[in-house]
């Protein structure tokens, strides 16, 4: 029946009975544990309570409360727990009643102690193997969780940006087992990253804290979605606004004091506005990605808040060199920066310089021009274009003749650097897959294998792994791995005699049951079918 013991419990009403079923069972040799007994209902549900056995025998008529209440409020506290009901009474009523109840057995009075034995060790088999299934099915779903993740990742998306109905969000939401119902909203964005490592490298602490971060929002029912290189995005929900304060202030303390542990790693965070409607939710998410975008104007190891000026250093023209601001920060967001963060970032960046600075139209010339050449000095050095392309991106002096024209153009041409770089990058992430493909071909037998592993190969971030392997190849790395043993695994049975057990060693799968489950879920079958035929096709 396994290597753990079922615990079991006895609810009899009459000593002699009891005293008989507990001494008369040699419960261990069974596979069983004896963890406690009770006289009659009321006291044996707070033990039960306690003990949280797996299987609870109780005779059907005992004072205070009697066997078929006992067995309803267990059922409806826990109903995983499997209920023997023994009486003496013959009358149909009550197995029927046990029976909607949910009672696994109906025994009479008296029983022996061997057939009592054979009852359990048949309910412990089936406990057993519903326990089984079940971490099979847990095991399977935790490792395509990467699939996951990008949905996740696109879900989140169509929150932020608008344009479907709160309906049709709380619909998706449950779909993918989020809940999304609440009164009030906020989001947090948070980039976490060693000053040992590139942001895009891999880091093993980092991914140790990200877990860590993961474990929280689950504790406080926070929803976290992966946005792979601009870190993680948090969905805070409350049903007051000092509910949502309190728990964003305990939630951000906890964050603090964690990445306090190690000096060497830096972090930024980003906070909206606290709003009451799902729709309203974009509105927090722009609050939010204002302040995110000081990380790419020197700002770390901080989070700031929606309108909250007081954190944010101003930057005054008297105290800078505008030339060295516009080609440090305008750089930075152009290696690290995401197309949807452009208009954040520009706005940020144009704000710091000072309230009245664009009012001059000789500083707009200046910054503009500058933002001009930051950008072909970072297409030109770090992206390799060539001096013909660039020749034919011209500014135009007409473009400073306002603050919003230059404004305008300051976010045109940083995202259309930023959408040249994408592409780059795209034939530059070729070989570093072609690596990882490779890596996964010569380990793809070992059960432990993972994402982390294989990222730390490469020296990438898990997460920039993650999106770069699928965007190439078009699958999340979980399924490309599962796909790549379950079609190995189907060369084995279709050219050897190995078992099955043997084939699901030989690809990456200790567990017979689960190789087995997971070659159902990808086939439709069984490996025995399958097997069966394939050798019918070769008729």
């Amino acid at each position: 029946m396994g290597d753990t013991m079922l615990k079991v419990f006895l609810v009899e009403d009459e000593y002699v009975v009891r005293e008989s079923i507990k001494n008369n069972i040699e419960w261990n040799d069974y596979g069983f544990e004896f963890c406690g007994e009770a006289g009659d209902g009321e006291v044996a549900l707070s033990l039960i309570r306690k003990e949280l056995p797996d299987i609870v025998i109780t005779d059907i008529k005992m004072p205070f409360m009697d066997g078929l209440t006992l067995s309803k409020l267990i059922k409806e506290e826990q109903p995983s727990i499997e209920i023997i009901l023994l009486t003496g009474y013959e009358e149909f009523s009550y197995a029927q009643e046990a029976l909607h109840i949910g009672v696994a057995r109906y025994l009479s009075k008296p029983i022996s102690g061997e057939a009592l034995t054979s009852e359990l060790t048949e309910l412990g088999t089936k406990i057993q193997q519903k326990r089984e299934e079940q971490s099979i099915r847990e095991k399977y779903k935790k490792e395509m969780e990467e699939r996951t993740v990008q949905e996740k990742q696109e879900f989140f998306d169509s929150i932020v940006t608008g344009g479907k109905n709160a309906a049709a969000l709380l619909e998706e939401a449950r779909n993918l087992s989020l809940d999304l119902s609440a009164v009030y909203y906020n989001i947090l964005l948070l980039k976490v990253w060693s000053d040992r490592h590139d942001m895009e490298e891999y880091s093993q602490t980092v991914v140790s804290m990200e877990k860590r971060i993961r474990s929280m929002a689950e504790e406080k029912k926070v929803l976290l979605f992966d946005r792979h290189l601009e870190g993680k995005a948090l969905i805070f929900k409350a049903d007051s606004e000092e509910e949502m304060k309190s728990l964003m202030e305990e939630f951000i303390q906890k964050l603090q004091a964690m990445f306090a542990e190690n000096r060497h790693i830096h972090y930024f965070g980003g906070v909206g506005k606290t709003v009451m409607h799902i729709s309203e939710i974009p509105e927090s998410f722009a609050s939010a990605g204002k302040g995110f975008a000081h990380r790419y104007l020197g700002e770390k190891d901080c989070f700031l808040y929606d309108n909250d000026n007081k954190q944010v250093d101003s930057l005054s023209l008297s105290e800078i060199n505008p030339k060295q601001m516009a080609h440090e920060r305008v750089t930075e967001f152009l290696r690290r920066g995401d197309g949807m963060e452009v208009n954040f970032f520009v706005e940020e960046f144009v704000n710091g310089l000072g309230e009245n600075a664009l009012h001059s139209s000789m500083f707009r010339q200046y910054i503009t021009m500058d933002t001009y050449l930051a950008v072909i000095d970072f297409m030109e050095n770090e992206l390799g274009v060539s001096r013909e392309v660039l020749d034919t991106m011209t500014l135009d002096v007409t473009v400073t003749s306002t603050e919003e024209s230059a404004v305008a153009f300051m976010k045109d041409i940083i995202s259309n650097a930023l959408a040249l770089r994408e592409d780059m990058s795209k034939n530059r992430y070729h070989d570093v897959v072609r690596d990882a493909i490779s890596y996964i071909e010569n380990h793809y037998s070992e059960e432990e294998f993972s994402l982390n592993e294989l990222a730390s190969y490469v020296n990438f971030s898990p997460n920039h792994l993650s999106a770069v392997f699928r965007q190439q190849t078009g699958q999340p790395f979980i399924k490309y791995l599962t796909d790549y043993r379950i079609n190995k695994a189907k060369e084995l049975l279709r050219c050897t005699g190995k078992k099955s057990s043997e084939i699901a060693i030989l690809v990456g799968y200790k567990d017979a049951h689960y190789f087995s489950y997971a070659f159902k879920k990808a086939q439709g079958m069984t490996p025995t079918q399958y097997r069966g035929s394939s050798k019918e096709g070769e008729k």
